[in-house]
């Protein structure tokens, strides 16, 4: 009986340390994740609303023509 609760004591240090390090890990990659999120909306707010290389009309011709299902191969050729 002795060999077993020492087995499932070790199990269960065991798991927890591992569910400790697997939590770190997610929090980490949220924390990631959200900070390229936020660098990505500052890139997009500032190319849209900026006047930079993207301009709205552009923008919403490009969602229209998708939006028609027209190909992009034949798009503006006559």
């Amino acid at each position: 009986m002795q060999g077993i609760q020492t087995l499932l004591v070790i199990v269960t240090i065991s798991l927890t340390l591992l569910l400790l390090v697997v939590g770190v890990q997610v929090m980490l990659v949220i924390v990631d994740l959200r900070r390229a999120i936020k660098r990505l909306n500052s890139i997009l707010e500032d190319s849209i609303l900026g006047g930079g290389l993207i301009r709205p009309e552009r923008l919403t011709g490009i969602v229209s023509m998708f939006k028609k299902g027209k190909d992009t191969d034949t798009h503006g050729q006559v």
